[in-house]
């Protein structure tokens, strides 16, 4: 499963990050790195970005970015 396939109010844990070398550093330098629990926040109409929160900090990623993103999705708040 992917992070753009998750619905606001989901939180996962990211299990890998998909994308070649320079793009994937840029992902892990906003935060997003393996072992990292994300909560979606919102998602905008028409296939627009999203909003997500790691730890206390709210990033905006373009759906595209999202699908190189791949998490295991936890239920609910998190544990």
């Amino acid at each position: 499963m992917t992070l753009d396939q998750l619905e606001p109010g989901d939180f996962a844990f990211i299990i890998d990050v998909a994308a070649e070398p320079a793009l994937r550093a840029r992902i892990e330098a906003m935060g997003l790195r393996v072992g990292k629990e994300v909560k979606v926040i919102r998602r905008a109409r028409a296939g627009g970005p999203l909003q997500v929160r790691v730890g206390l900090t709210d990033l905006i990623i373009r759906p595209v970015q999202a699908r190189m993103i791949h998490v295991a999705a936890t239920r609910g708040a998190p544990p």
